[in-house]
């Protein structure tokens, strides 16, 4: 079974009502430290990844919206956000060899 994954918020060590500042400011430190070049610790290289994973969801307001909604269920692969999300992901157009076409360049090739 695969490792639960900790919470962003705790991972970077913010709260939920951290800023965009305060959240850049908890990464550079925590990247400074657990940085494999830095750091020779065996799960240095685990942290960093786990440290640069929480700082692209909640540093991009699209994608903290859908964390704090959804939680890591959001960004799983496969997964369903409820009804939200791809309708075509999973077997459906990619699984028919239409997994390269993005249908927002032929819908907006239209207009």
């Amino acid at each position: 079974m695969a490792e639960a994954k900790r919470d962003y918020y705790d991972v970077l060590g913010v709260s939920k009502s951290a800023s965009k500042d305060e959240i850049k400011s908890a990464y550079r430190k925590l990247a400074k430290q657990y940085h494999p070049d830095i750091n020779h610790s065996p799960d240095a290289p685990k942290k960093f990844e786990e440290i640069q994973e929480a700082y692209d969801i909640l540093y991009d307001d699209s994608k903290r919206k859908q964390y704090d909604q959804f939680g890591h269920a959001a960004f799983q692969q496969g997964g369903s956000t409820g009804g939200a999300g791809n309708p075509f992901g999973g077997a459906g157009f990619q699984g028919a060899g239409f997994g390269d076409v993005d249908l927002n360049d032929i819908f907006s090739s239209f207009f």
